[in-house]
């Protein structure tokens, strides 16, 4: 899995993940953040809380703060998502 960090402030990140067939972001929490997904290629599985959905471009999927998520590409193609969270992690 590639981030790559489209921009980034106190407040705020904004990145895109690139998941070939098969990788995954693991399942994990943040403190106190919020956090969504944009697919903009490809088919992914996200994981919200205690519901998985299945998300072709154009779909959003985000958590709440402290609520368990991740992703994983469940087809035979590169899935590319534009990821956002507030308040930033790294600046905490």
């Amino acid at each position: 899995m590639q981030k790559v960090n489209l921009f980034e402030t106190e407040q705020m990140f904004c990145d895109i993940y690139c998941l070939e067939p098969g990788q995954s972001q693991k399942v994990h929490a943040h403190s106190g953040a919020t956090k969504f997904y944009y697919v903009v290629e490809g088919c992914g599985r996200f994981t919200c809380g205690d519901e998985q959905s299945d998300m072709r471009p154009g779909g959003v999927a985000w958590s709440v703060p402290d609520e368990p998520h991740g992703v994983e590409n469940v087809s035979d193609h590169q899935l590319v998502v534009l990821v956002a969270m507030a308040p930033n992690p790294n600046f905490s």
